[in-house]
């Protein structure tokens, strides 16, 4: 499965604005199928272990304190070439410097609420995913489990 799946989170900042269906409809009209979905909210816990990575960057207090600011949308995308395809429909993690059409143009604030997270690479893909879902939450096309 590696190449055709991604992971994204819409942020608690798309949330509040009301932007799920308009990023959901972006999502699939760019060809991604939706594997795995939820709504949910992000303890500080279940945040600094997603995030871990960045733990001695100067930013991870405030990365953590904004993902569990409000509930997100977690969601597991297929499509051919997933990862690369969804990093170039996100656009830059700084709006300002994303490309037009792209939903951080349309729909983040700033740098640090950004409006969605996607996977940098199919390795980080497939831990994100797992961290989020089980694959007993996975789904085909004709809705069949696929773990």
């Amino acid at each position: 499965m590696t190449g055709n799946i991604t992971f994204t989170m819409i942020k608690p900042d798309a949330v509040r604005n009301g932007h799920i269906g308009p990023i959901l409809k972006m999502i699939t009209d760019a060809g991604f199928r939706i594997v795995a979905m939820k709504f949910t909210r992000m303890s500080a816990a279940k945040a600094g272990k997603f995030y871990d990575v960045h733990k001695e960057r100067p930013f991870y207090g405030e990365l953590v304190e904004f993902m569990t600011s409000g509930p997100i949308v977690a969601a597991v995308l297929e499509k051919s070439n997933a990862v690369q395809d969804f990093r170039t429909l996100i656009g830059a993690t700084n709006p300002a410097n994303a490309d037009e059409g792209t939903i951080r143009k349309l729909y983040a604030t700033s740098l640090s609420e950004n409006a969605v997270h996607g996977a940098d690479s199919d390795e980080n893909a497939i831990r994100e995913a797992g961290f989020h879902f089980a694959t007993s939450e996975w789904f085909d096309a004709e809705g069949n489990c696929m773990g």
